[in-house]
């Protein structure tokens, strides 16, 4: 069973209790063409070790100069970049956009128990903001207000100036059917920031040699969803043309808030599997949150084409419904 990947946040605080010094630097600002929106992070050791970015590789190597002074000096700064910056377009930004980017040590401007709470939060799949003095750093976690903010996915500064970095849950894919198509679309939604699991309560299929290092639950899929819990940050794919399977699974989903629901087959297939639900009860309006045939129609043909269309229609859903 692979962990997911730790973020920013999770290595700043391990490296701090290493001690090795740490730093968070968040993008609070953005203008024009900049690569990274706003509460993009990345993670600065006292030894200069980076993870994570602010800027698409333009600028990460000055704010990891400025991340391990703040360590040393112990105080919270604003950088700037630009494309009429010197510095910075030495550094590469010649994107045309301009980017600030708050740096924060740890244990310092950014406490150790506050980061310590978010990281627990993270953990828990539990929704928190973290508000900041925009300029200096430092700040507390609320789970309360900025509905809109975490509804959309969107940090950035409000009108009083404070900074609020919204944590929303890691994003999760249920993959129901350990099939060809699974062993390319899991690591491909791995690499787009998902949090992958495999449902298929057939152990050939689901095997250790077929999906190395991932999780696979050999569970019905209903039971399945029933113990992982779906929510709003959860995508939901169907993979394996069974009714028995498929349907189940289905039937959790659309009495949840899961984020999209794609599920494989032909259009005759999809127009059975809509009958079966019609007959089951469910209003056409719910029934047409159902992707089917699942993925965007670029004529793909092989496994690893249609495990591109269905992520890229994924991430459509999730990026333009806010």
């Amino acid at each position: 069973m692979r962990q997911g990947l730790k973020g920013a946040p999770e290595l700043a605080l391990d490296w701090y209790r290493a001690g090795r010094g740490a730093a968070l630097a968040t993008v609070v600002e953005t203008w024009g063409s900049a690569p990274r929106r706003t509460g993009a992070q990345m993670v600065v050791s006292g030894d200069g070790q980076i993870e994570g970015s602010v800027s698409g590789g333009c600028v990460e190597g000055a704010v990891m100069v400025e991340a391990m002074d703040a360590i040393e000096s112990g105080k919270g700064t604003l950088l700037e970049f630009g494309i009429s910056d010197g510095d910075a377009f030495a550094v590469g930004l010649a994107c045309g956009g301009t980017i600030k980017v708050l740096v924060e040590p740890v244990g310092t401007v950014l406490t150790e128990d506050v980061l310590s709470q978010l990281v627990e939060a993270r953990a828990a799949r539990k929704a928190v903001a973290y508000i900041a003095n925009a300029e200096t750093g430092g700040g507390t976690l609320t789970s309360a207000g900025f509905a809109d903010r975490f509804r959309m996915d969107r940090s950035g500064v409000e009108e009083d100036g404070r900074f609020v970095a919204i944590h929303n849950p890691p994003l999760r894919l249920v993959v129901v059917g350990a099939v060809h198509i699974a062993q390319a679309l899991v690591p491909m939604a791995r690499l787009a920031g998902f949090d992958p699991v495999i449902v298929d309560p057939r152990a050939a299929f689901g095997s250790e040699a077929r999906f190395p290092g991932e999780t696979v639950v050999e569970e019905w899929p209903d039971e399945a969803l029933q113990n992982i819990g779906v929510d709003a940050r959860t995508a939901l794919v169907l993979l394996t043309h069974d009714p028995k399977l498929d349907d189940p699974a289905l039937h959790i989903a659309l009495k949840s808030d899961v984020c999209y629901i794609g599920a494989l087959g032909s259009k005759r297939t999809h127009a059975k599997r809509v009958e079966r639900l019609q007959e089951a009860g469910y209003s056409d309006q719910t029934i047409a949150r159902i992707h089917g045939p699942v993925g965007l129609d670029i004529g793909a043909a092989s496994p690893s084409e249609i495990a591109v269309a269905i992520l890229a229609e994924m991430l459509t859903v999730l990026r333009k419904s806010t």
